[in-house]
């Protein structure tokens, strides 16, 4: 979903000015209702198109998994266009694809989202849809072997055969030591042989319940007559049996360093990630980090970039990212090592990087460009009726409150150059940090 090009363009025309006239994008005019199940919608009018986007948000992803049951939340993105009562498998995206529309999901740690994009004629028909699979999903022996193995596959496309595409389940189980974020999204492959069709139905008779789901809808649409629909075909159904539970977890504070070294068959340099704790993604100080990590590693001018890539030509590659979570966050600084050099003097340059984040304030022009690719996301989001449902449905899940939308901007306008360096000097340092030196097997290439 992500546009990189389209934001690269807008940033350079933020950075020349040519946006001016419009960083300060219109207040939306959000509704927002509970129903009597306590199923929560969100609704933006929006005539600029005839198109309607529709996204109902399960406040449940990978977290909630418990320890052996590892991709549930992922398996059941799969399950969910395998028919209901009342649709056979697959017709959902029939349905929608003939309604000149599209339609998809995706799995998160903190959340499962199903969206479809259509024309504003079939909003009914599409509530109704998604009412029918949320009350009656079709679970048996045939439909959950079919797609357990298609996950399988994809793990085997996406993490398994990728070079460096294992990281992922090595590093969160030494970063995270007691929050449930241990464990990729997509789960293992030792839990998925292991899992059964009962498991998946307990999962399901738990979490897909209105009390646990959020309707947003965004584009041309009379909110009267949406949130009418909304009540027709979700208000009907039951609220589930017991409260969902949540995660009571919690990470403990990291007080040393920690290190840990991994080989891989299928990777071709060595590389490095020095990953740092942050708070959860509601925290204030996420706007400042958020910018702080753009300084780093945003684009080729970015200071890990220009020290390690174009300076000194140690490294192919190096780059990082915030991963801003409803629980414990992180920072991570990635770097691969240029053929023949040593990945421990590239990770002495990244360190040095860092360090001057926490010494020294970062210059005027460099927050400008932070701020400017932020405002520019921002306002490309803004553009499109499934972006704006994407930010209004995180924000009404993993923040509570959807009209945080129409601040977000601003937030990260009134971060300083001091600020920015207040959270590197907190979270960015030695004792906070879990570094993986990551190699290729022995004989390998």
């Amino acid at each position: 979903m992500t546009q990189h090009p389209i934001r690269a363009a807008f940033a350079a025309l933020l950075a020349a000015g040519a946006l001016a006239a419009q960083d300060r994008p219109g207040v939306l005019k959000i509704r927002t209702q509970e129903l009597a199940n306590g199923m929560k919608v969100v609704i933006v009018e929006d005539h600029s198109r005839p198109v309607i986007n529709l996204q109902v948000w399960y406040h449940v992803g990978s977290k909630d998994e418990r320890a052996g049951r590892t991709g549930f939340a992922h398996l059941f993105e799969h399950m969910m266009f395998r028919g209901s009562k009342n649709v056979g498998p697959e017709e959902h995206m029939r349905y929608v694809r003939e309604a000149g529309g599209m339609v998809n999901a995706y799995t998160h740690f903190d959340h499962t989202v199903y969206w479809e994009s259509i024309p504003s004629n079939y909003l009914e028909r599409m509530i109704w849809l998604e009412a029918d699979r949320m009350e009656s999903l079709v679970i048996n022996e045939e439909n959950f072997k079919k797609e357990r193995e298609v996950v399988k596959e994809e793990r085997r496309l996406r993490v398994e055969n990728p070079p460096y595409g294992l990281i992922s389940d090595d590093l969160f189980p030494q970063v995270y030591r007691q929050y449930p974020y241990k464990h990729n999204p997509i789960g293992s492959m030792a839990d998925l042989n292991q899992a059964t069709p009962a498991d998946v139905q307990e999962f399901f008779n738990i979490y897909y319940v209105p009390d646990n789901a959020t309707l947003v809808l965004v584009g041309d649409l009379d909110p009267n007559e949406g949130l009418g629909w909304a009540r027709k075909h979700f208000g009907r159904l039951p609220r589930g049996n017991k409260p969902v539970p949540r995660v009571t977890a919690t990470e403990p504070p990291q007080t040393e360093f920690r290190e840990f070294t991994k080989s891989y068959n299928n990777v071709p340099l060595p590389g490095v990630i020095s990953a740092y704790h942050l708070p959860p993604a509601s925290h204030t100080d996420s706007y400042a980090l958020e910018l702080a990590a753009s300084v780093l590693s945003s684009g080729q001018s970015s200071r890990l970039y220009r020290r390690l890539v174009y300076d000194e030509q140690s490294a192919v590659q190096a780059a990082g990212q915030t991963l801003l979570l409803e629980g414990p966050s992180i920072f991570f600084g990635v770097a691969i090592a240029n053929q023949g050099k040593e990945i421990k003097e590239v990770s002495s340059s990244m360190q040095v990087v860092l360090e001057g984040m926490r010494t020294e304030q970062v210059s005027e022009e460099e927050l400008t460009k932070a701020k400017n690719q932020a405002a520019a996301r921002f306002i490309v989001g803004n553009q499109s009726m499934q972006q704006k449902a994407d930010l209004l449905g995180l924000m009404a899940v993993q923040r509570g409150d959807p009209a945080l939308y129409n601040t977000e901007l601003a937030r990260y306008q009134k971060v300083t150059a001091g600020d920015v360096q207040r959270v590197a000097q907190k979270y960015l340092v030695p004792t906070n940090e879990t570094r993986m030196w990551i190699y290729p097997e022995k004989g390998k290439k």
